[in-house]
């Protein structure tokens, strides 16, 4: 069985690089083609674009792993179909249970490697790669900035849901102070439908806010029209560069900036949706593979348009379903974590529900 075991190993893992090369290379050729224009217009450098998609390749490979893993179980199991090898194998006493194995363990531990790979260093990429689009191609250039959350002081917490640049206005601000000895008790809060800067005194005002002080048993409320804020420490560049875009932010960043929002009382679902799929994503190539061997393994083995045709619907589906429960998930009519999972758990379940119709 140590032979066998190698033997599936090797051509499941060998599949998959081929395959994750071959995905990668054509995913790069294509952008090429839709971006070599604005290259052009912008006067890019050559060294500058192959640089840009040297750091653009985590990205994709995060991308096709999952399709490239359920591509080499389809054609490595359709193969020993075709060559009789199954057959083969189920005479030797074999069954399709413990035919499977090797490639579910190589998967699992693929997953493993795919969780750190995507939570860790695919973002440090993406910095890189969303800079160069920036500087030379101007994109995700912006005049605002919304949802930033920060701790500015020790004790002090800001949320500010929406800043424009260009008039150094931010909008629907709420600063929190926090005090000193006991940094989980609340002693005021300010809230400000608007808050500018003045350039010319560098300080921050806040305008037609209210302001909250707590006691230890009770509440004071009090209105205010215009309110200098001298002790804020931030600066209006600072802001723009505090709004990172989720792909630029690891794992730990993800989840600092979760309890931040929920510490301030702003809804974090959409970064917990975010949070949540960096591993349920990485998960998902346990789950396609899954699912594509309890199709090829009973099923006499197609030709190799068909296993590609075949990995290219499994795939879309995968999308749609990951997409229409985003949506729900972002709307709030979804858990962020089953958002998430959903697509997993679908294809789980089709997975288990075929896995009685095997042939033994």
């Amino acid at each position: 069985m140590k032979i066998l075991d190698k033997y599936l190993t090797k051509s499941f893992l060998l599949t998959i690089v081929f395959a994750l090369v071959a995905f990668t290379l054509v995913f790069v050729i294509i952008d090429i083609m839709e971006n070599l224009d604005d290259f052009i217009d912008q006067n890019v450098p050559a060294y500058i674009i192959s640089y840009y998609y040297i750091v653009f390749t985590p990205e994709i490979i995060k991308l096709m792993i999952p399709v490239s893993v359920l591509f080499s179980a389809l054609f490595t199991v359709g193969k020993a179909s075709n060559l009789s090898e199954l057959t083969a194998i189920k005479a030797c006493g074999v069954s399709l249970y413990r035919f499977m194995s090797p490639f579910i363990f190589s998967t699992i531990f693929i997953c493993f490697i795919t969780v750190f790979f995507s939570g860790y260093l695919v973002p440090i990429a993406n910095k890189t790669k969303i800079n160069i689009e920036r500087e030379y191609l101007a994109r995700g250039l912006t005049n605002a900035a919304s949802n930033i959350f920060f701790q500015d002081s020790n004790t002090r917490l800001v949320s500010i849901s929406f800043y424009d640049e260009k008039s150094e206005i931010a909008h629907r601000v709420s600063i929190q102070n926090f005090d000193t000895n006991d940094p989980t008790k609340i002693i005021s809060r300010i809230d400000t439908p608007t808050m500018a800067y003045d350039s010319v005194n560098n300080y921050w005002k806040a305008l037609n806010g209210s302001i909250r002080t707590f006691n230890d048993s009770s509440e004071n409320v009090s209105s205010f029209n215009t309110k200098i804020l001298s002790s804020l420490n931030f600066k209006p560049n600072e802001l723009i560069e505090k709004q990172q875009k989720p792909e630029e932010m690891n794992l730990g960043e993800l989840k600092a900036l979760i309890n931040t929002q929920e510490k301030v009382g702003t809804d974090p679902t959409r970064t917990q949706i975010e949070y949540y799929s960096r591993f349920s994503f990485s998960m998902a190539s346990l789950i396609v593979v899954f699912f594509g061997l309890t199709i090829s393994a009973n099923k006499r083995g197609g030709s190799l348009g068909s296993q590609i045709g075949l990995n290219i619907l499994v795939t879309f589906i995968y999308l749609v379903f990951m997409k229409v429960s985003n949506a729900f998930g972002k709307n709030g009519a979804l858990n962020p974590l089953l958002t998430a999972w959903f697509a997993n758990f679908i294809f789980l379940i089709a997975a288990f529900i075929n896995i009685p119709r095997l042939k033994q």
